[in-house]
């Protein structure tokens, strides 16, 4: 079956959390190291898509296996910023599905007048920052010592894409 991408729905919650959660424990990609409880996930999808936030899911059959969101900011002068977030679990990333979910994310957030795209990359995550290149994200600074995942330091690159 062909992976698909849509806009996340409520239905997809459940399986959008096991998703986040899987890619978290890897350790290695994102802040979140576990994903949150699942009330909250629910909260947080339905307050996403009751504002028309930029937030996609890629799904094998009803599962999903992998997102791409651009939250916007919140205060007055950073509501044009977006946040990025995205994942994928492992035996689906390497196909051009990440870029996929990117392009089309990047496309629903210009239209909901996001025109400055930000995100913070782990240093060592050369894969996702050659993504994020290709996409036109600049590198604007190095964290040294950006993230710390059981007591290790990593530095973390902040990348924008102006669009």
């Amino acid at each position: 079956m062909a992976v698909t991408i849509m806009p996340i729905t409520l239905a997809d919650v459940e399986s959008f959390r096991e998703c986040l959660d899987s890619v978290a424990r890897e350790a290695r990609f994102l802040a979140l190291l576990e994903a949150p409880p699942l009330a909250n996930m629910q909260q947080f999808v339905a307050e996403n898509i009751a504002k028309g936030v930029a937030q996609l899911v890629a799904k094998d059959g009803d599962g999903v296996v992998g997102w791409c969101d651009i939250m916007p900011g919140w205060h007055h002068t950073l509501q044009h910023c977006g946040s990025l977030g995205m994942g994928l679990l492992p035996a689906y990333r390497g196909q051009g599905l990440g870029a996929r979910m990117l392009d089309q994310c990047i496309e629903q957030a210009m239209r909901a007048g996001i025109t400055r795209v930000e995100l913070e990359v782990r240093a060592d995550n050369h894969a996702a920052r050659r993504l994020y290149g290709r996409f036109g994200f600049e590198e604007e600074g190095t964290k040294r010592r950006g993230m710390r995942v059981n007591g290790e330091y990593f530095d973390t690159v902040a990348m924008a894409l102006l669009t």
